[in-house]
């Protein structure tokens, strides 16, 4: 776990309850460059597999109303906006400021084999689910091989510069 955790420990000889504070510097860069950097940079966290002919996205969303979700779709570019707000008011001192708070977005370029015109978004537990389906030309199909014992091909005799092909049925 990221940031600064407080620990509440007894002490033995007293009985007095102590918080300890372990200092992670890596949380602490990471909490100053978000402050430096403007707010759109921040990314959900994703995940993306194909599962048969359906591709998904799952972005993690946590706290976030449905309603200040925004998805769009233009061309083959889907565009995930979330609105993270905090639960804080004026006047509150933060204590451990860990939470992702503003505008976050995140962009997806889709394939030209995939059916944009056809995604889905579900919200659930704070866990939004892009579902985009295989576009129905680039699902594998089965050609089916005639066979016509009539049919036969003629070349003619010549260099293959002067070759001429004639089918006969």
């Amino acid at each position: 776990m990221y940031g600064c955790e407080a620990h509440t420990h007894r002490r033995a000889t007293k009985g007095n309850d102590m918080t300890l504070m372990r200092f992670d510097p890596f949380r602490e860069l990471d909490r100053h460059a978000e402050r430096v950097l403007p707010a759109g940079v921040r990314a959900m966290p994703t995940d993306a597999f194909r599962r048969g002919d359906e591709f998904f996205v799952l972005l993690d969303v946590p706290g976030v109303d449905p309603s200040d979700v925004n998805v769009t779709v233009e061309r083959n570019v889907v565009n995930v906006q979330a609105n993270f707000t905090s639960p804080r008011q004026e006047g509150d001192e933060p204590i451990i400021d860990e939470r992702s708070h503003g505008r976050s977005s995140r962009q997806f370029f889709l394939g030209e084999n995939l059916d944009a015109t056809k995604l889905r978004a579900d919200y659930d537990r704070g866990v939004l689910t892009l579902t985009v389906p295989v576009a129905e030309q680039s699902k594998p199909r089965q050609v089916q091989v005639a066979s016509n014992p009539a049919r036969t091909i003629e070349v003619e005799a010549g260099s293959p510069q002067n070759a001429q092909h004639s089918v006969n049925s």
